[in-house]
């Protein structure tokens, strides 16, 4: 796939060459432009965010597929949507990415002294997480958000930056696309600033430590975006509203924020046994 070839060829239309000469430029101004103006129509005339939501998902899937395209045909976006079905990875991948978040958001709510037992019990709170885990938030929804951010936008600048700084390039547009939603409880004219201040702070401050842990997700099991999209919607799954079984929002940054490092180590470690293995000098 060569993105500067097909955007010098004179016979594509120039919308279709400027897309493809900037690929992730273009991505970003549609996709952010368009779930923004989705966002606030739904926040301001509705008053419910999930409208909006539901059309940011349709949104990047729309033009996720439409700069893959143009940037790398049709071969570009049929390789793009086999990654979403890519299963074949370690188990440990799996247990990493259903089980690791909530475990450890678990362990660390207790060894805080902010966990409770569950009011209804675990097999209930098990199966609710694993029906947000699997079905609405994986399949319905995440895995068609991480086609877009991982696939189209993070893939693009990790193999022209490298694994961290190709992520946190990511992480930027992957906050900002989320600033409306700051507002989605009370509302444009209600929201105090200094809520949406915290709101967005946490955002920025999480966003790389995030698409960090998706870029060694994504790289380490050979480009499923499948893993990466129950990664991310066991993150969601964890938080205090879904899980209920602990007080705090901390609780599930902190486990995300384990787990990466634990990630980051097993990367560097099999790095390191593949660079001996080969006789190669090992730095440090």
């Amino acid at each position: 796939m060569n993105p500067a070839g097909r955007a010098s060829d004179p016979s594509a239309p120039p919308p279709r060459r400027l897309i493809a000469a900037r690929p992730v430029t273009a991505f970003l101004v549609i996709a952010i432009g368009l779930t923004w103006v989705a966002l606030i129509l739904s926040i301001t005339l509705l008053g419910n965010a999930v409208p909006g939501i539901l059309a940011e998902l349709l949104i990047l899937l729309g033009t996720a597929v439409l700069v893959t395209r143009a940037a790398d045909g049709k071969p570009g976006v049929k390789a793009l949507f086999r990654q979403t079905v890519r299963w074949r990875v370690g188990t440990g991948w799996y247990v990493a990415a259903v089980l690791a978040l909530p475990v450890l958001t678990v362990l660390i709510a207790a060894a805080a002294g902010t966990f409770h037992q569950p009011a209804d019990g675990w097999a209930t709170v098990a199966g609710s997480y694993l029906l947000n885990t699997l079905i609405v938030g994986a399949l319905l929804g995440n895995l068609w958000e991480e086609l877009a951010w991982t696939g189209v936008v993070q893939r693009r600048l990790m193999e022209r930056r490298g694994l961290v700084t190709g992520s946190l390039l990511t992480a930027i547009p992957f906050a900002l696309i989320h600033f409306p939603l700051a507002f989605a409880d009370k509302g444009f004219g209600a929201t105090p600033w200094p809520d949406v201040a915290v709101a967005w702070g946490v955002l920025l401050v999480f966003a790389p430590l995030f698409r960090l842990l998706v870029g060694i997700a994504y790289l380490g099991t050979g480009q499923s975006l499948l893993i990466v999209a129950l990664l991310h919607a066991s993150f969601n799954a964890s938080e205090q509203s879904k899980l209920a079984v602990f007080d705090g929002a901390w609780q599930q940054i902190a486990a995300a924020t384990l787990l990466l490092v634990v990630l980051a180590l097993l990367r560097k470690f099999r790095t390191l046994t593949a660079e001996a293995g080969r006789g190669a000098p090992v730095a440090g």
